[in-house]
């Protein structure tokens, strides 16, 4: 015996007693888990890698848009392949973007939890910071809309797709304050992606296609009983309850926690159709119709449009014949209006305010056509109420999707044609898209409507007029891509 140490009572033998045939004490084996289960696993397991991965993507994208905006236009001459700033822009618009929208469809969130420098610096600046709580303005539930649309117009005023100025100033000027907003408010956690991210209701919406989701299992969560530290989500989704991918990073923090979450696979239709009956709202209408279907489709428009021309033109000569000469200037600073003289691509203040109608009409008549026929659609399926209209809005969410990533692409084909590769193929390709979009929209709006318990020739006739929806943003494309 060690002096000063306390005896130790003898050490007992307890003989090990076989449970009766019936269980009744016995826990159940667990079940062997699942390939995309252990896939969860393994991101859980390896977050310094990960970390390691987004440091990584954040000295990339913090080369691709600092450097170019540091060195001279290039000229006429200048190719994908033989200039830095060409080749940024190729990266950024051509594909970084285009997919990173795709990606939401196929995957997931899985971006934002695991590439996004966006949100790696913002949580990363919440755990050096002050930790303050999130105020209740930061809550409101319109920021996803309204972040979306000013990001979206100010873009096209400044030129964000052709100029690397303006795109350090837009993407760069988002990176900083979500620095600011992560230093300020929470600790470790993505205050900025829960609430501010420009693009955080568009990859909600889109990662609701996700046929990838943590699905989490709440009799397993209440039946366990161990005792285990919180799970470390930085999104700050309310995990026990989660029943949908919209607002998931889907970084593995949570895999297997309490022996009821894991990354499972479901149909495609499952969120829009079964989750969104209860969880869809206004905001999320207005993001839908009048901006990824309005505002989007305005500023992908504009460049192409012979009404815009038309309107500038006749804006002019009624200016001029009222001799108000001001509008007609190009003295606004690049930050404000485009404004590079030396490539002839100088916006007046004329220039300015159509571009700001243009894009206003598109979505106000677009928006509102759509809206009118998705009420029609309602009232067509039998009781009215306004939460319906939200749920049959989301079954839009395919069409909208597809719409960005065309418009998105638009410039990768030009880049590409510039570089000398055909591009024949191009408009069978955005054909193919635009049908399957609404195919899947259709099929979509069935499932709703069978989860109201709408009989057939009701269902019929809503259908219908859901289908008008989907004629006005078929007509928009089909006026940019085939008819102008």
């Amino acid at each position: 015996m060690t002096p000063g140490r306390p005896q130790r009572p003898p050490h007992r033998v307890i003989p090990i007693v076989a449970a009766p045939s019936g269980g009744g004490s016995c826990r159940p084996a667990p079940q062997p888990r699942g390939p995309l289960a252990l896939a969860g696993d393994w991101l859980r397991d390896h977050g310094a890698l990960l970390r390691k991965l987004q440091w990584a993507v954040v000295l990339v994208y913090a080369f691709l848009l600092i450097v170019p905006a540091c060195l001279e236009l290039p000229g006429d001459a200048a190719r994908m392949w033989n200039n830095l700033t060409i080749f940024a822009q190729f990266v950024f618009w051509g594909i970084w973007w285009p997919f990173v929208l795709l990606s939401m469809v196929l995957f997931g969130r899985m971006w934002c939890g695991v590439l996004c420098p966006e949100g790696a610096l913002s949580e990363w600046a919440a755990r050096k910071g002050m930790g303050r709580p999130i105020p209740r303005w930061m809550r409101w539930g319109g920021w996803p809309f309204v972040a979306f649309v000013l990001t979206t117009v100010y873009g096209q005023l400044v030129s964000v797709y052709q100029y690397p100025k303006a795109a350090l100033l837009v993407l760069g000027g988002s990176t900083v304050a979500a620095v600011a907003v992560g230093f300020v408010y929470t600790r470790g956690k993505r205050a900025w992606c829960r609430h501010l991210c420009p693009v955080n209701g568009v990859f909600g919406l889109l990662s609701k296609l996700a046929p990838l989701y943590y699905r989490v299992d709440e009799a397993a969560w209440k039946a366990s009983h161990e005792r285990t530290a919180a799970v470390d989500c930085a999104p700050l989704q309310p995990l026990r309850h989660m029943q949908g991918g919209s607002g998931c990073h889907m970084c593995g923090r949570c895999s297997d926690h309490r022996s009821a979450i894991e990354l499972s696979s479901r149909p495609m239709s499952d969120e829009v159709v079964r989750v969104a009956e209860k969880e869809a709202d206004g905001w999320q209408t207005a993001l839908i119709v009048y901006g990824l279907l309005g505002v989007a489709m305005g500023a992908f428009h504009w460049t192409v449009s012979p009404w815009f021309v038309a309107l500038k033109q006749s804006a002019a000569e009624w200016l001029v014949d009222k001799d108000i000469m001001w509008p007609l200037d190009t003295n606004a600073p690049w930050w404000l209006l485009t404004h590079y003289p030396m490539h002839n691509d100088v916006f007046s203040w004329l220039d300015g305010a159509a571009l700001l109608a243009y894009i206003a009409a598109t979505a106000l008549a677009l928006g509102s056509g759509m809206l009118l026929a998705l009420a029609c659609s309602v009232l067509t399926a039998g009781r009215w109420q306004r939460q319906r209209l939200h749920h049959l809005a989301q079954a839009l969410i395919p069409l909208a999707g597809c719409g960005v990533f065309l418009g998105l692409s638009a410039l990768t084909v030009t880049l590409l044609k510039a570089e000398g590769y055909g591009m024949h193929w191009v408009n069978h390709a955005r054909l193919a898209l635009l049908a399957g979009a609404n195919l899947w929209a259709l099929r979509l709006a069935c499932g709703i409507l069978a989860r109201w318990g709408v009989r057939p020739l009701r269902g019929g006739l809503a259908l219908l007029a859901f289908n008008v929806a989907l004629a006005l943003v078929d007509c928009a494309w089909g006026y940019m891509f085939w008819w102008w």
